[in-house]
């Protein structure tokens, strides 16, 4: 059994059981990577894929156990990597990390900035997604951090740990009949169109939920995963948008932004790592940099929690800043 051998079977797992697409992104050969997994197999005594003439058509019930346990494997020989860049240049390297729109666009940028300027040999990844696939990219290995508001939970593998809190506000074109309310209320945001998160994104459930408590049942006109987008479509009066407050910058002076923080419970925002994940010095300052009450030594307690209870535990009494 290879190492190369298990890099292929998760590879091909992770492609949609596309051997030529896996071949591509490994810059190998199609015919050479259908050998090894045949020899891995023959080696095993079990086939890892089923198979239609030529064509690989599901993952076998002991290929799923097979391909989870390659994937550790594989997570742990990173690990190995990683401990030993870091001895031999501890400023030299790869981050790669899974975001929103949202997070991408407004809370990272200074961050970034700041940690290019720190860590000039580090080569920074970002990928966008959506809350689950990000859980998943950190989950298998793909990124190193995950940053996100939803979707997190989901995966027991992940070590979460809040960064801060956010409010939304309500976004309307100059003139419109909200703004000139004395006080937004539900009621009344109830009765116009809404121009919004997609479900599952940046914390759309928190709106859903408050006001389905209110017994209301808002008109969700369009949605997006992007508050940019969002925003264009409120100028072109297809509704009033609700979005992150951090989303609302200089350049929208030409809308009216409402604030909707009694309205909507405020949302965290958390990165999270896979457990086992050996965090070099320059992963652990790109951590305390985008929330700074996540010290070294904080991090370090995180890792030792076994559960999310533990985990809850350790924050529970935390200040986290608002936004």
């Amino acid at each position: 059994m290879k190492l190369q051998q298990l890099r292929y079977i998760w590879e091909v797992a992770h492609h949609d059981l596309n051997v030529s697409a896996t071949a591509q992104s490994l810059y190998t050969s199609q015919p050479g990577i259908s050998k090894q997994i045949r020899l891995l197999e023959d080696e095993l005594g079990v086939e890892v894929f089923a198979r239609s003439g030529k064509h690989l058509t599901r993952v076998t019930p002991a290929g799923e156990y097979i391909i989870q346990t390659a994937g550790e494997i594989l997570r742990k020989v990173e690990s190995i990597k990683q401990i030993a860049q870091e001895f031999s240049n501890e400023k030299k390297g790869n981050l790669s990390i899974a975001t929103t729109h949202t997070q991408a666009r407004y809370a990272l940028p200074k961050v970034i900035d700041r940690f290019i300027k720190r860590y000039p040999d580090v080569t920074l990844h970002m990928h966008q997604g959506s809350p689950t696939q990000i859980a998943e990219m950190a989950a298998d290995g793909t990124v190193d951090f995950a940053i996100a508001t939803e979707g997190l939970e989901m995966y027991g593998d992940l070590i979460m740990m809040p960064c801060y809190r956010w409010n939304r506000c309500v976004i309307v074109p100059k003139g419109h009949p909200l703004a000139a309310l004395p006080k937004l209320t539900l009621e009344a945001l109830a009765e116009h169109p809404i121009v919004t998160y997609v479900f599952g994104f940046t914390g759309r459930s928190k709106l859903d939920e408050a006001f389905s408590r209110r017994g209301l049942s808002p008109k969700v006109v369009f949605t997006a995963a992007d508050a940019d987008v969002i925003k264009t479509y409120v100028r072109l009066g297809l509704g009033v948008g609700i979005v992150a407050h951090m989303a609302v910058d200089e350049h929208d002076d030409d809308l009216v932004t409402l604030d909707a923080s009694e309205l909507f419970e405020s949302s965290v925002t958390k990165i999270g790592f896979r457990r086992g994940t050996f965090l070099r010095g320059f992963m652990s300052d790109f951590i305390e940099s985008f929330a700074p009450h996540l010290t070294r030594e904080v991090q370090a307690r995180a890792v030792q929690c076994r559960n999310k209870l533990e985990l809850d535990e350790l924050f529970a009494n935390v200040e986290l800043p608002v936004y």
